[in-house]
């Protein structure tokens, strides 16, 4: 067992579910659409996944440039379905491939900031990133069924 190659595997896998639930939203309005009762659209957690994903994986530990711009994550409707797409896109180029690449020691050494209120490992972070991302796509999938649009076909 290599949980290198694992968590590398398991983004892998549910970024390509992120992308078939964003691929079913029939259009740019029903992405940002929320029903009664709820506070974030479809488009604004794609947003959100993506930059938690980039700052905290692909800027921390795999030291690409990235500006994160939280309030425009929850606070922008202007990005449509193929702009999203794109970016999550993106991201199931980038993020396997710079978790795949850690070593064991970076795995094992405390992650570069103290993000939870204390001192973590980089692979117990990765963990947390990882559900983070599957709690958000379960929201997705809500959000789609209550609107009535149709399932993806494999997720």
């Amino acid at each position: 067992m290599n949980v290198t190659s694992d968590l590398a595997s398991l983004f892998q896998r549910d970024l390509a579910r992120l992308m078939r639930q964003l691929e079913s939203f029939s259009n740019d309005e029903a992405l940002w659409r929320t029903p009664p009762g709820i506070t974030n659209s479809a488009g604004s957690l794609v947003l959100h996944i993506e930059g938690n994903l980039r700052e905290y994986v692909g800027r921390q530990l795999g030291n690409r440039p990235f500006i994160r711009n939280r309030q425009m994550e929850f606070g922008s409707q202007e990005h449509g379905k193929e702009e999203l797409t794109r970016r999550v896109g993106a991201l199931q180029d980038s993020i396997p491939r710079i978790v795949g690449a850690l070593s064991r020691e970076q795995m094992e050494s405390e992650y570069p900031e103290a993000v939870l209120g204390a001192p973590i490992s980089t692979q117990e972070f990765l963990i947390h990133l990882y559900g983070h991302l599957n709690w958000h796509v379960g929201q997705i999938d809500y959000l789609r069924r209550m609107m009535g649009l149709p399932c993806p076909t494999t997720i």
